[in-house]
Order: C-alpha cells, then sequence, then structure tokens
C-alpha cells in the first residue's frame, strides 16, 4: 500500500510497506451485506478515492427527500488522554432541515471534511430508510432498504463490486489533521486557507452552529428501514392521544429513541424541571414500550437493545421504589412499567417541591 496505488486523503499517511511483505493493496470497491437485526436491509462499505468522495456525497443526496439531517463526527480532546478509551470522537446531528440547505452549508467545508483525518461525516433520512458516512478513514458506509439506488450510484462512479474489500485498517497509517502539514505543499484550495480555516475544531464548531447540530451518544447508533417504520407507525395509529409525540418527532420514531436517552441523562445531571415535565419523561418511556410489544419480534428485539443502556441507566437513579409515579395517561401494556417505581435521586428544587406537594414524602 503507497501513495502510489490508491488516492488517499491528506489526513490519511500509511505506513511505508517493505517489499518482502505481500498483501493486496487498497483499491476502490464496495462490499455489499445484509444488516443482521435487519432483514430487509442492507450494508454497503465503500472504498473510494478522495477525488470522488465529494462527487459522491452530492449524488447521494440527491437521492434523498425533501428533508434530511446531517451528521458530523470528530475528535474534540485536544490535550492526550490517559486511557485510549477516552480518545472518542464526539457525534453531532442536525435536525431534519431541508436538504438542499444542508447541502449549500456543507459544500464550503466539504474538501476539509474529505481531507482531516480526524472528521467524519454524512446524511440520512430515516423516513425514507437511507443513510451514508464517511468516517474519519475515508470509508464509506450506506445503510438501505433499497440497495439498487445505491449499487448503481457506486457503479456511476467506477466502483466494482468485491467479494473480499481490504480497508484502511486492514493496514498501519497514520491519522493527520490538514494543520499537519506544511502551508507550502497544500494543494488547492488549502494552499491559500489561514491556520484557523484549517483547524478541525473550528470549521466542525461553525457547521454545528450553522446547522444548530447536537450531541448524540454513539451507542445509540441505529438504523429503522422504511418498512420498520410504517410497523411502528401502524402501532401509533392504535392510540390517537399518542398524536403529539409524534408530531414533536416529525415523524421520525427514532427522534423519540433519543428523546428518552436525553431525559435520562437530564436526570442524571440534576433534573431540573418539575412535575409535569417528569412525568413527560415517563410517559415518553410508555410509549416506546407501547410500541415495542405490538411490533414483530426482530423490530422489538432492536428497540430494546437500543433502549437498553438508557434503561439502565435510569434504574440505576431510582429511589424509594416501593412507591409509583404514573404519567397522566396510562397506556396499558404488559410491562411492569419500571421507570414508575420510585423516583430519581437527582431532584431539582422544582420537582423537589412538587413531590412534597403531592405527598410523596409522607
Amino acid at each position: 500500500m503507497s501513495d502510489r496505488s490508491f488516492d488517499f486523503s491528506l489526513g490519511l499517511r500509511p505506513w511505508p510497506n517493505p517489499q518482502r511483505l505481500r498483501r493486496p493493496l487498497l483499491k476502490e470497491g464496495y462490499l455489499l451485506e445484509r444488516l443482521e437485526n435487519s432483514p430487509d436491509a442492507y450494508r454497503l462499505t465503500a472504498v473510494l478515492g478522495a477525488g470522488k468522495l465529494s462527487g459522491f456525497f452530492q449524488d447521494f443526496a440527491r437521492l434523498l427527500p425533501d428533508e434530511a439531517f446531517f451528521v458530523l463526527e470528530f475528535y474534540e480532546n485536544e490535550e492526550p488522554v490517559a486511557n485510549a478509551e477516552e480518545a472518542l470522537p464526539r457525534v453531532y446531528y442536525s435536525d431534519y432541515l431541508p436538504t438542499r440547505e444542508i447541502i449549500d452549508v456543507v459544500l464550503p467545508y466539504l474538501p476539509r471534511l474529505i481531507h482531516d483525518g480526524f472528521v467524519g461525516f454524512g446524511l440520512a433520512s430515516n423516513r425514507a430508510g437511507i443513510e451514508m458516512f464517511c468516517s474519519e478513514e475515508k470509508v464509506i458506509t450506506c445503510f438501505t432498504d433499497n440497495h439498487l439506488r445505491l449499487t448503481n450510484l457506486l457503479a456511476r462512479h467506477g466502483l466494482p463490486h468485491k467479494e473480499h474489500l481490504p480497508l484502511p485498517a486492514d493496514f498501519g497509517h497514520d491519522h493527520l489533521s490538514l494543520l499537519c502539514h506544511h502551508r507550502m505543499q497544500l494543494p488547492a484550495p488549502f494552499a491559500t486557507m489561514s491556520p484557523r480555516q484549517l483547524d478541525f475544531l473550528i470549521f466542525c464548531r461553525e457547521i454545528i452552529e450553522q446547522l444548530e447540530m447536537y450531541p448524540v451518544e454513539e451507542s445509540l447508533s441505529f438504523f429503522l428501514t422504511r418498512k420498520e417504520q410504517e410497523e411502528i407507525a401502524r402501532r401509533l395509529a392504535e392510540r390517537p392521544e399518542l398524536a403529539e409525540f409524534i408530531e414533536l418527532a416529525e415523524g421520525d420514531f427514532g427522534v423519540l429513541l433519543f428523546d428518552w436517552n436525553d431525559f435520562v441523562n437530564a436526570c442524571a445531571e440534576g433534573f431540573d424541571g418539575d412535575l409535569t415535565d417528569y412525568q413527560y419523561g415517563l410517559q415518553l418511556r410508555d410509549l416506546l414500550q407501547f410500541v415495542s410489544e405490538g411490533v414483530s419480534e426482530p423490530l422489538q428485539q432492536k428497540l430494546q437493545e437500543v433502549m437498553a443502556g438508557s434503561d439502565a441507566q435510569f434504574r440505576s437513579l431510582l429511589q424509594d421504589q416501593r412507591k409509583r409515579i404514573d404519567a397522566p395517561t396510562a397506556i396499558p401494556m404488559r410491562a411492569d412499567r419500571f421507570w414508575c417505581h420510585g423516583v430519581i435521586t437527582g431532584q431539582g428544587a422544582s420537582l423537589r417541591r412538587d413531590l412534597i406537594r403531592s405527598g410523596w414524602y409522607k
């Protein structure tokens, strides 16, 4: 593997390959696999030369509906960390926005996103069952329930299908930010940019601000196909009173899974809402359970796996579990609703005041 054999991004520097070592060279191509927990969905993994990534990204955007969300991943730790496990990138999502608006914001930054070795980015629409992400190693991963659209796109960019696809991670290499390169050796358009413009911590923050992005835990990564979304929608239609939640989620059930995680994190950090706000969070978990109990077993298992981490964290926050706090509108379900047994330890002044007034501490 050498710079002469593959069009690497500036952010990846392969280690020298002694001639005595025989190994497959990194070449363009893609691998197609079915998703393990989604029989109707596919994962496509593709390796493209850096010169093709911009065109692929913009062509992929044309496959999306009128609205989508942008994904940005980068390392926020500027100082060395003692534990390698702590050196993890932070992931940010935008809300659903007009796809054209996202592209207009991202295009001026796209060469930097492609060539910086500490940045990953992507576009997705759970409603349309399609997602792509370009990792910090500049490997494209796509999820879809219609793989023909993507294989046709990859073919137009000259990528062959491969049974075995070598990836950059299979070879020794270093990651470099654009600031690691001597300014006089940088190609256009970077040669005329200032150090501030080349600093990924700065330009990533600019994108986050313009698209009003928010942090998302990497453990909450999941993909729902259109078929699964339709199955969820049929289940939700059984309870018209849940329409408020769906409207807030803009028709994307995945948003509600993120909202439950956000509620749990707010409780862990010290809940500053009142009892009504707290009960709203409990009702959100009721909704998720109601859906989970009324869908097919594979989808039920997927949803439970997505909620498992947040549920475990919320359990650990509960005290005085002999008493209950129920949501204002009870939804019939089989589950014991552990989230209603007891109350969180990290009560802010408003929640504690309302609990005292309601007689919780009698």
